[in-house]
């Protein structure tokens, strides 16, 4: 291995990258910003529930966000800890986003499970969960808000055995029941972790380290609970397994509350020890891309509007192998042509800093990004091309107008951005035209975005007008010409990439189509169509 080599494959060997799943109010944003406190790259935690008066947490940076006190972008959060570089990519928590978090899921190396300990898994965890489980993502769960009432952690673990077959690990092991949370028992060493807890977690909680005989002695009627808990799981074998974790069959269980500080730092230590460092990624036909192997990687995520202050958009790049250098010249594989990257950043929250380098695992925001979608290719030297990255199955339509007449181009401008950035599906048909696309969303909180940035960022107000249609399949030319004259159904063009996509008003009418016109062609999108 020549010195370069050795120097890309270090350096790859200490980033961490890697994104939390949960359902919404599981409390993910909190856990984003405590893990970024913890690591002390910032000195003090924004409350996360948008309520007056409070600061917003450092990754949610729209306003939007803060006025609801919901992810709905997903930010990069770079910080070291310990000896390793961590890429935090937080994802948006809203079901109606869960596209966007479908495109960050391709770009990390292992997620953080998050459940809440009153609710266990929820629907939306469920969905995200099939999504690391189909990209062979390996998982790390956490049981958050054992500060407040919930279920019972052995309840909780059969729960995940029994709904996604993932055999619980336990690291930690909370002492209290939940709503009485005394401390967290390192299952390795029996020690107990007591936290000094910080008013509303602002800052970075203490921890002492309390041996087992003393926190026996300390803690009469809580340890002896405990004890028999960690008895059985070894009984039943829950031991930690390095190949089944890797392997997505088992998931190591650490227990805490992100709010105010407790278990947070020891979740951070369980990615470094745990987490995979970043390997060989298959390109499109399936053959492994060494880390060492000259630069490529992958645009997962497409954003304008971050900063006021700078009306530029931008393109995250997930290196997945070689060594980045600004202003290096890389081929944008859909088109041949050549991308520049001179103007390179990082993003932590709002700030914005400019980056030399990067190795497999980081992720480099690329500015004024115009000719790049999510799931594009980049690359030197010789080709490669990764996976592209689904669309989800919409479920929700509308056809969108420009309010002002004066303002079209505006209006236009700001439809094209947010289809190409896939805000927003974009769809078109002769009978409309292009004053009047069709909007297709996963959820409907993705009109409001739409709106909302078109009338701020465009200065171009419109009006919505739902459509009754709730399901969408892909289909051809052929099969267009009868479905278009069946009722309740019609036959648009996606306007990203000329995709026919018949659209029905619910799942008995397609299926009613179907029966009627057996070899019309009608398949379902890959992504999003995970049911239960």
């Amino acid at each position: 291995m020549d010195t370069v080599s050795a120097s890309i494959t270090a350096e790859a060997a200490r980033r961490r990258t890697f994104a939390v799943i949960s359902h919404p109010d599981a409390g993910k944003s909190t856990l984003t910003e405590a893990l970024a406190l913890h690591a002390e790259v910032i000195d003090s935690a924004g409350a996360v529930h948008g309520k007056s008066g409070r600061k917003g947490v450092t990754s949610d940076w729209m306003e939007m966000e803060r006025k609801r006190g919901i992810s709905i972008t997903s930010a990069v959060l770079q910080f070291a800890y310990r000896d390793c570089v961590i890429n935090l990519l937080d994802t948006p928590g809203h079901g109606d986003f869960s596209e966007d978090t479908y495109r960050v899921l391709a770009a990390v190396d292992a997620a953080v499970m998050l459940l809440d300990a009153a609710k266990g898994l929820e629907p939306q965890t469920l969905k995200l969960f099939d999504v690391c489980r189909s990209r062979g993502v390996p998982v790390i769960t956490f049981v958050n808000k054992w500060d407040r009432p919930g279920r019972e952690a052995l309840e909780l673990l059969d729960e995940v055995e029994q709904t996604i077959g993932l055999r619980p690990m336990p690291v930690t092991w909370p002492l209290g029941v939940a709503g009485d949370l005394r401390g967290v028992v390192e299952i390795g060493t029996g020690e107990l972790h007591r936290y000094t807890r910080t008013a509303g977690g602002a800052t970075k909680a203490e921890v002492e380290t309390v041996p087992a005989e003393v926190a026996a002695a300390q803690e009469p009627q809580h340890w002896p609970a405990a004890q028999e808990e960690i008895a059985l799981l070894e009984e039943i074998g829950a031991e930690f397994d390095e190949k089944d974790f890797l392997a997505g069959k088992a998931t190591p269980v650490l227990f805490g509350a992100a709010l105010i500080g407790v278990g947070v730092g020891r979740l951070l230590d369980a990615l470094v020890d745990l987490a995979p460092a970043p390997s060989a990624r298959d390109d499109e036909d399936g053959n492994p891309r060494p880390i060492d192997r000259p630069l490529a990687g992958l645009v997962f995520k497409v954003q304008a509007g971050m900063d006021k202050s700078h009306r530029d958009r931008m393109a995250f790049l997930r290196i997945c192998s070689g060594r980045f250098e600004r202003g290096m010249v890389l081929t944008h594989a859909p088109t041949g042509r050549p991308f520049a990257t001179k103007y390179a950043q990082s993003v932590f929250g709002q700030e914005r800093t400019t980056v030399e380098e990067a190795f497999p695992g980081d992720i480099v925001g690329l500015v004024n990004a115009g000719a790049l979608r999510p799931g594009d290719s980049l690359y030197a030297e010789d080709k490669v091309v990764f996976p592209s990255i689904p669309s989800f199955a919409p479920e929700h339509f509308a056809v969108v107008r420009g309010k002002d007449a004066g303002r079209f181009k505006q209006f236009r401008r700001g439809i094209e951005q947010l289809d190409s950035e896939g805000v927003i599906q974009v769809l078109t048909s002769d009978l409309r035209g292009d004053q009047a696309p069709v909007l297709a969303a996963v959820g409907p909180l993705q009109f409001e975005v739409v709106t909302e940035r078109l009338e701020n960022e465009f200065r171009a107000p419109v009006s919505l007008e739902t459509l009754a249609y709730s399901v969408a399949r892909v289909t051809d030319a052929e099969s267009a010409e009868v479905l278009n004259g069946q009722s309740e159904v019609e036959v648009l063009t996606r306007r990203s990439d000329g995709v026919l996509l018949a659209v029905f008003v619910n799942r008995w009418r397609l299926e009613t189509v179907r029966r009627k016109f057996p070899d019309a062609k009608l398949e379902p999108l890959l992504a999003g169509t995970v049911e239960r």
